[in-house]
């Protein structure tokens, strides 16, 4: 690597242990090195902060992931931030701005036939090898071998170092009374025969967790959620029904624990693709019955739903969900379910809003992810609104209902003073 330099790391837990350090401890000897990256994970994060590194390796993304010394680089504009959605990540490389020189992955030890395995991040992994002059491959024999688009050959390699260190891992979190209220709500909405896509965490785990009674789920995900095993081996998601890829689960990375990796490995179900396939609103629109199940920080009475932002800090960023809610919308019976907690801060600010201006929250999102022409189911532990049939008066009350009863008379009162509701 020299100055320059484009690099691009893989995603996420398949982000390599070694190399990102080694080149963080060369950083005073570049010049106008650009290191892209979405969440990452290891030490070498913690360097970026050090003052005047931006002059030699600068942090480009579109996904801070909450890490704080990335919304830190961000909000003092020494870090390059784009505002797309995962889908756009491949054009960003083959076509955009963003032309990597050097690709670093990490791959499963070779098969007989010299094929390696992304494993668990195939997503913008073949556009960055593709475009890359260099790529260079952590080969780790604890990366397991997934099944799909993953396998690479040694001959598109240029240089391979061998580790063994433990894949990335995002731990299990215990789940809240409150969670678990909204996964009981959000399962009302998921029908037989669907296909679902759900991200990570312990709302995630909660909704899974009351799918087990479904029948014939499918899956079309960026990710697989761990609740997924107990949802296979029980017989309630089985693929069977899916409009396209039968009997395949199609995922573009994951993340979770070695039980997930485990249960990945070589597991002929799973059908790892590019995430400018999983994530492409029209493909996502074929599915049968597409649920698109996503998180959001706040929503506020029009619809709109704010998802990445903490005022106009970068938190974190669009992530799949303009792509899977447009997918939704788009497929003739599918349904997009945005949920959320009613309250933040331990219950003392509403996560529904008239409008973040009017929240005297200094931290309300005050920027969309998704703006209200694209709203249609949202979910608290309170209930569920349904908002795409709606007029902007009935939404408003629709989504008063769900919000924290400790703040319905204040969002009542809000709401008749701009003529919102009568």
């Amino acid at each position: 690597m020299k100055s320059g330099d484009r690099v691009v790391l893989a995603n996420l837990c398949g982000e390599p242990h070694l190399m990102p350090s080694l080149l963080m401890d060369r950083a005073w000897e570049l010049e106008n090195v650009r290191l892209f990256h979405l969440r990452p994970f290891g030490k070498f994060k913690d360097k970026y902060l050090e003052p005047g590194m931006e002059k030699h390796v600068k942090c480009a993304t579109v996904f801070a992931g909450g890490v704080p010394s990335i919304v830190q680089l961000i909000r003092e504009g020494k870090a390059e931030f784009y505002p797309i959605p995962l889908s756009k990540i491949p054009w960003l490389f083959k076509e955009g701005p963003y032309r990597p020189d050097v690709f670093i992955t990490t791959v499963s030890p070779p098969d007989r036939h010299g094929y390696c395995s992304l494993g668990v991040s195939v997503d913008y992994a073949w556009a960055a090898l593709e475009a890359s002059k260099t790529v260079i491959a952590e080969v780790n024999d604890n990366m397991p071998r997934t099944c799909g688009d993953s396998f690479v050959h040694l001959s598109q390699i240029d240089y391979l170092v061998e580790v063994s260190e433990p894949v990335y891992e995002i731990p299990q979190v215990s789940i809240t009374k409150v969670e678990e209220k909204i996964g009981e709500n959000v399962a009302s909405l998921v029908e037989d025969e669907a296909t679902i896509q759900i991200g990570y965490g312990g709302m995630s785990e909660a909704i899974t967790s009351f799918l087990r009674e479904k029948k014939d789920l499918g899956m079309h995900t960026e990710m697989v959620p761990e609740g997924t095993i107990t949802l296979v081996e029980e017989g309630a998601l089985t693929c069977e029904k899916k409009s396209i890829h039968k009997r395949k689960i199609v995922c573009t990375f994951n993340a979770g624990t070695r039980r997930l990796y485990d249960w990945l490995d070589e597991n002929p179900i799973i059908e790892m693709k590019p995430v400018d396939y999983t994530n492409d609103s029209r493909i996502i629109a074929m599915n049968h019955k597409m649920t698109a199940i996503n998180t959001a920080l706040q929503v506020d009475l029009y619809g709109n739903i704010y998802s990445d932002m903490l005022g106009l800090d970068q938190y974190s960023g669009a992530g799949g969900q303009p792509d899977f809610v447009l997918g939704a919308l788009l497929c003739p019976n599918g349904k997009s379910i945005i949920v959320l907690p009613s309250t933040a801060a331990s219950g003392k600010v509403s996560r529904i809003v008239v409008h973040p201006t009017l929240s005297g929250n200094v931290k309300a999102p005050l920027i969309p992810t998704v703006t209200r022409f694209y709203a249609d189911y949202v979910v608290t532990e309170w209930g569920i609104a349904s908002l795409k049939d709606k007029t902007t008066s009935e939404r408003a009350k629709a989504l008063i209902e769900i919000a924290h009863p400790d703040f319905k008379d204040e969002l009542w009162e809000q709401a008749r003073k701009i003529n919102l509701v009568a």
